[in-house]
């Protein structure tokens, strides 16, 4: 392990620890106790904020999450690179609304199974094991929510998930290929395809999923000072690291579009992504609090997972576009930019980062406009099973801007050819 190895592994461990302390000291420990088994009884679907259920027990839920994330990346051996430190920082935001310890277990599981029936080691699949924890709500949905008999209720939600873990690196594969890399959420897109499927199968059986969302609208001071401080953290570690070397790193992944896999940490650094990182979580927590929005669970967890890719794909050259196309499309019509659906979407549509970062700012901001009318209906399609529904409808929107984008590119050339060809060809009879 290189040095700059066990000063991330350090630093994460130190983050993730402060997060649980924080919310230990803010609650209380009995108070925590409690309020963290009430976490795990609670339903997962979108969305529930967990700060409104158990309040700073919600910071250790989700510093649980992220330990057992980092702790499997160790186990197996895996290099705590851009996208694992991009997973472990997901882990995070979403244990704030939605994972929680026990519900990711079938999912890893069943990714585990799927990679040793592939004849390869789980090392090769975690990235997919860990992302794909996106749908632990199903865990949840069939435990708690079906009312389903005790002594059945917890077989059938591990088998669930675990069915879902299964099959998640085959569609996985399958999804990367429709968008080529321009979201970097694929997993997104992988968990709400399957999700479509699981909420069919439990409508058709006749169950009607009560709606609704948990949303806490007076966020704690903890919770709206969490994020710049740790973002600060950051920016002093990578800077500390290499002063020089950082900011120059810095400037360089900037020029990069971000296409998947850009992993910023193996191309520029640890340092360098540090200072994005804290950048980032700095730009997006005070757009979020210039537009007034709730800094509660999920919104932290947007801001948590815009931290994380920007040690994998994300900086604010190719983030501001997409932004500005979700704010494009709330002021167009007439939705509050601190709304719920539209604050998250736009911390979660940066996941189209490498759509402005590859084909330029109007591409990104037609992007994000697109993303929005799509987010805000797409939820309802999974009934809330995959918690990343942005991913989800980030990977519709980038598939259709790719697709339209690539065929005129392939189709211009061919046009020009012809131009000039019949151009010369008269020329020559002219002659």
């Amino acid at each position: 392990m290189t040095h700059q190895d066990r000063l991330l592994y350090i630093l994460m461990l130190v983050l993730l620890s402060g997060v649980m302390v924080a919310g230990i000291v803010a609650e209380g420990p009995a108070a925590s106790a409690s309020g963290l088994w009430a976490i795990q009884t609670h339903p997962a679907r979108l969305l529930n904020d967990y700060s409104v259920v158990a309040g700073g027990a919600a910071l250790v839920n989700a510093a649980l999450v992220a330990l057992i994330g980092l702790a499997l990346v160790r186990v197996n051996k895996v290099r705590l690179s851009g996208p694992t430190v991009a997973a472990v920082f997901t882990l995070l935001g979403f244990g704030l609304f939605g994972k929680t310890p026990l519900n990711i277990v079938p999912v890893v599981l069943g990714v585990w199974v799927s990679a040793r029936l592939a004849g390869k080691q789980f090392r090769d699949y975690i990235l997919i094991a860990l992302f794909g924890t996106a749908l632990a709500p199903l865990v949840s949905l069939l435990s708690v929510e079906l009312g389903l008999p005790g002594g059945l209720s917890l077989p059938v939600a591990f088998v669930g998930g675990f069915l879902a873990g299964l099959l998640l690196p085959a569609v996985a594969i399958v999804m990367l290929r429709l968008h080529q890399g321009y979201n970097l959420y694929n997993i997104g897109l992988t968990t709400g395809f399957l999700a479509l499927f699981a909420a069919a199968i439990i409508f058709g059986r006749g169950n009607q999923l009560s709606g609704g969302a948990v949303w806490n609208g007076e966020p704690s001071l903890l919770l709206r000072t969490l994020v710049p401080a740790m973002s600060l953290v950051l920016i002093g570690v990578g800077w500390a690291a290499a002063p020089h070397g950082a900011i120059e790193g810095f400037r360089r992944l900037m020029r990069q579009p971000g296409r998947l896999p850009s992993d910023f940490m193996d191309s520029e650094g640890v340092p360098a992504s540090l200072v994005n990182m804290g950048a980032m979580g700095l730009l997006l927590w005070g757009y979020t609090v210039a537009v007034g929005a709730d800094l509660n669970g999920p919104v932290l967890g947007g801001l948590f997972t815009v931290i994380g890719f920007a040690a994998f794909g994300k900086h604010p050259r190719n983030v501001w576009p997409i932004v500005l196309g979700v704010v494009a499309a709330a002021l167009v019509f007439g939705w509050e930019l601190s709304a719920p659906g539209v604050i998250l979407a736009a911390l979660f549509a940066t996941t189209l980062a490498p759509l402005a970062g590859e084909f330029g700012p109007i591409v990104g901001i037609a992007a994000g406009f697109l993303h929005l009318l799509i987010v805000l209906r797409s939820g309802a399609w999974h009934a809330g099973i995959g918690l990343y529904n942005n991913g989800f409808a980030g990977g519709i929107t980038a598939t259709l801007l790719v697709a339209v984008i690539e065929w005129y590119r392939a189709n211009r050339p061919e046009r020009a050819v012809v131009r000039k060809g019949s151009y010369l060809g008269q020329g020559k009879e002219d002659e």
